[in-house]
C-alpha cells in the first residue's frame, strides 16, 4: 500500500509539472497574494505558505496576546490534529499528541534546539513549564518529518521561535493575578544598535493551585506551583554577510504532585525541575544570498528531582527520584539556490545524549533502590532536499536522509511533498508521503532491569492529501485534509518485562479548518478533527482497541473582535470522549472519559500605546471534566493583568 502511494505521488508530481509547463497562459498571480505567511519548519528554509504541501499551523505573537493564555499547552489544544493531556493543574506532567501518535513521537524545538528530554523514559518533552511569554511564533507541522529532523519526528514537529530585539531600547513590564492565588510578573528589555540586537527577559509565576487528584473523589489538598525563568538572545552582525546568534534560556520550577489513584492526595510529594538551553548559531550568506551556510552547536540539560515524604496519609511510604539528561548537538546546513525555481539543501548533524538516574523508596515491604548508571548514545545524520517550483503553480520538495546510531546501526528515511495551485479557482491541492524513525531512549537501551541494547528504532510511514480553497479575495480560507499513519517496531515489554520491538499502531482521520481575515474587525477561525487511533499489536489485551487519551472528535471555535483600543477574544473548545485506564486496579480496567466543552474569554484595553489592561476568564461555564483519569482540572477562574511597554 505504501509503495502504491509513493508511485501515485510521483505520477502526480510529474503530471503536474508537465501541466504547469504547458500552461504558459497562467498569470503570475502568486506575486499579488495577500498570503504573506512564511513557513520555516516545513523545509528548514524560508518558504511562502502557499508553496508548502505539509499540513502546518502558524500561531503568531498577536494570536498569543489576543488569547491571553500563558501556557503553550493551552494554545496547542486549539490546533487541528493536536490534543493535550495534563495530570493536574499548572506544572504537572503535560503531554501532546499529534494525529493520535504517542507523545514521544513529536519533536519539540525552541529556536531550532531539540528539547525532548534524554533523561525521561521515552525521550518525550514535558510541556508543563513552557509559557507563552517572550514567544514570537509557533509552527506546528503534522506528519512524519524525520527526513529533515531525524529521530523523534514520527508524527510531527512543534517549533517555537523566541523574540528578537531591534531598534531603540524597549522595556516591558507586566503583572497579573487571579484565581488559585496565582501571581505572575515579567520584566524584559530588547533593542538593537548597529551590529547588535538583544532581547532579555525574566518571569516569575506562583500559584497555590488546586488538588492534582480530582476533588470530586474527596481530595482536598492543593498542589502549588512556582516557576522562575530567564531568557536571553544576542544577535551579532560583525560583517555584512555574517550573523551570529547566542541564545541562553533557564527555567527552575517546583510543583506539588499527587498519587495516581482515586484518593491520591499527598501533601509531601514534590517535583523540582531545572531546564537549561544554550545555542550558538552562525549564518553566512555568499554570492548575494544564492548560497547560505548555517552552522550551530547547542546544549540542553534537564535535572529532575522528585521527593515524596512520609505523611499521615502515607505513613510508610517515601521516595527520592533523581534523573538528569543532556544533549550536545552540532549541525551544519547549506542552502544553494540553483535558480529562481530550484533550491538544494544539504545538511549534517551529530548529537550525543547522556542520562543518569537514581531512585530510592521505602515502604512497608522494605527498601528498594534502582540506579540507572550514566550512559550515552551518539547519532550522526546527513540529509538532502530538493525544492522545485514550476510556473508559480507547481511546488514540490523531495528529501532523503541517512542516520547512523552507535547502537542499532543505520536507518534511511525519505519524504515527497508536491502541491499545485489552480489560479483560475484559487484552489491549492496538496499531498505528502514520508517515513520517520525514533531511536530507542537511553532508558530502553541500558536500564539494568528492563533495558535491551539490541532494540531497533521505532518506525512510521504516513501520508496525507488535501485541498485548500481561497475565496473572497483570499479573505476566506477552507481546508480539508485526510491523514494516515502506520507505526511499527514500537517498543513494548516481553513476559519478563524486558523492552522489545513488539507493538504496532495505526492512526487516520480528517482535519477540517475555516478561517477569515479581518472583516469589519472580526477574525473567525474554527477547526474540526476526527481521529481513529488503534493498537495493532498482536497477542495483547489492547489489540484492536483505541489508543489511550486520544479523543476521536475535537472542535475549536475562535472569534476575535477589535474595536477602538479594545480587543475581545471568545473561544469554544469541545473535546470528545476518550479512553483511559485505571492503573490502581488489578487487573487494570479500561474506562471512558466523557466529552466536555470549555468556554474561554479574553479581553484587553489599551489606555495609551504604553499601557494596557487585560484579563481573561477560563472555563466560563464551570465545566467538570478530566483529561487524565482521577486527575483534577481547573474550575471557573479569572485573571487580571497590567502591561507596560516603554
Amino acid at each position: 500500500m505504501q509503495k502504491f502511494i509513493v508511485v501515485v505521488l510521483l505520477v502526480f508530481t510529474f503530471s503536474i509539472v508537465s501541466k504547469a509547463q504547458a500552461d504558459l497562459s497562467i498569470p503570475d498571480s502568486l506575486k499579488t497574494y495577500k498570503l504573506s505567511d512564511v513557513v520555516i519548519t516545513a523545509t528548514k528554509t524560508f518558504t511562502p505558505a502557499i508553496e508548502v504541501a505539509s499540513s502546518v499551523t502558524i500561531i503568531t505573537e498577536k494570536d498569543l496576546i489576543n488569547s491571553g493564555k500563558i501556557y503553550v499547552s493551552d494554545i496547542l489544544q486549539d490546533v487541528a490534529g493536536v490534543s493535550v493531556a495534563q495530570q493536574g493543574g499548572a506544572g504537572k506532567l503535560t503531554r501532546v499528541f499529534i494525529r493520535g501518535a504517542n507523545p514521544h513521537h513529536t519533536l519539540i524545538l525552541i529556536d531550532g534546539v531539540e528539547v525532548n528530554d534524554p533523561g525521561s523514559i521515552s525521550n518525550a518533552f514535558d510541556l508543563a513549564n513552557l509559557q507563552t511569554i517572550n514567544i514570537e511564533r509557533i509552527e506546528i507541522l503534522r506528519g512524519p518529518q524525520s527526513t529533515l529532523y531525524g529521530s523523534d519526528a514520527l508524527a510531527g514537529v512543534i517549533s517555537i521561535f523566541t523574540k528578537q530585539g531591534s531598534g531603540k531600547p524597549k522595556f516591558s513590564v507586566s503583572a497579573e493575578g487571579g484565581s488559585f492565588e496565582t501571581y505572575k510578573g515579567f520584566l524584559g528589555i530588547s533593542g538593537g544598535l548597529n551590529y547588535l540586537k538583544y532581547s532579555i527577559g525574566y518571569s516569575s509565576l506562583h500559584s497555590q493551585g488546586f488538588s492534582s487528584s480530582n476533588k470530586k473523589y474527596g481530595n482536598s489538598e492543593n498542589d502549588s506551583y512556582q516557576n522562575n525563568s530567564f531568557n536571553s538572545r544576542i544577535d551579532l552582525n560583525p560583517i555584512n554577510n555574517l550573523e551570529l546568534d547566542f541564545i541562553f534560556n533557564y527555567s527552575k520550577s517546583k510543583a506539588g504532585l499527587d498519587q495516581n489513584e482515586k484518593l491520591g492526595d499527598d501533601p509531601n510529594f514534590f517535583s523540582n525541575v531545572d531546564e537549561s538551553l544554550f545555542k550558538l548559531n552562525g549564518t553566512w550568506n555568499l554570492f548575494n544570498g544564492y548560497w547560505t551556510q548555517n552552522f550551530g552547536v547547542s546544549i540542553i540539560k534537564n535535572i529532575n528531582k522528585t521527593t515524596d515524604g512520609i505523611d499521615a496519609t502515607h505513613p510508610n511510604l517515601s521516595s527520592v527520584n533523581y534523573f538528569t539528561g543532556n544533549r550536545t548537538k552540532f549541525e551544519w546546513q547549506s542552502n544553494l539556490n540553483i535558480s529562481r525555481n530550484n533550491g538544494l539543501t544539504l545538511g549534517f548533524e551529530t548529537e550525543q545524549e547522556k542520562a543518569y538516574s537514581d531512585y530510592l523508596s521505602t515502604s512497608e515491604w522494605g527498601e528498594y533502590k534502582s540506579v540507572f548508571p550514566s550512559n550515552k548514545a551518539t547519532t550522526t545524520g546527513v540529509y538532502l532536499q530538493d525544492q522545485l517550483k514550476v510556473m508559480d503553480s507547481f511546488f514540490s520538495s523531495f528529501g532523503i536522509r541517512y542516520d547512523k546510531h552507535n547502537r542499532f546501526g543505520s536507518v534511511l528515511t525519505y519524504r515527497i511533498a508536491p502541491t499545485y495551485f489552480l489560479s483560475t479557482t484559487n484552489t491549492k491541492l496538496k499531498a505528502t508521503y514520508g517515513t520517520g524513525f525514533k531511536s530507542p531512549s537511553l532508558y530502553y537501551l541500558f536500564d539494568p532491569m528492563y533495558g535491551n541494547p539490541n532494540l531497533k528504532p521505532e518506525k512510521s510511514k504516513g501520508w496525507d492529501a488535501g485541498v485548500e480553497q481561497y475565496l473572497f479575495n483570499y479573505n476566506f480560507t477552507f481546508g480539508l485534509t485526510y491523514f494516515n499513519n502506520n507505526f511499527t517496531d514500537l517498543i513494548g515489554y516481553d513476559k519478563n518485562f524486558k523492552t522489545i520491538n513488539i507493538d504496532k499502531a495505526e492512526t487516520n482521520g480528517v482535519e477540517v479548518s475555516i478561517s477569515t481575515s479581518a472583516i469589519y474587525n472580526f477574525i473567525l477561525s474554527t477547526n474540526y478533527t476526527y481521529t481513529e487511533s488503534k493498537d495493532k499489536s498482536l497477542g495483547n489485551d489492547d489489540s484492536g482497541k483505541d489508543l489511550l487519551r486520544r479523543p476521536k472528535n475535537k472542535i475549536s471555535f475562535n472569534i476575535n473582535y477589535s474595536f477602538s483600543n479594545a480587543n475581545l477574544n471568545f473561544e469554544i473548545l469541545n473535546i470528545g470522549a476518550r479512553e483511559d485506564k485505571d492503573f490502581s486496579t488489578y487487573p487494570v480496567q479500561r474506562v471512558k472519559l466523557k466529552s466536555y466543552t470549555l468556554l474561554n474569554v479574553a479581553v484587553s484595553y489599551k489606555f495609551i500605546n504604553q499601557l494596557s489592561l487585560y484579563g481573561r476568564i477560563e472555563n466560563l461555564t464551570n465545566t467538570d471534566y478530566e483529561e487524565v483519569l482521577y486527575y483534577g482540572t481547573a474550575s471557573r477562574s479569572a485573571y487580571l493583568g497590567l502591561r507596560i511597554n516603554f
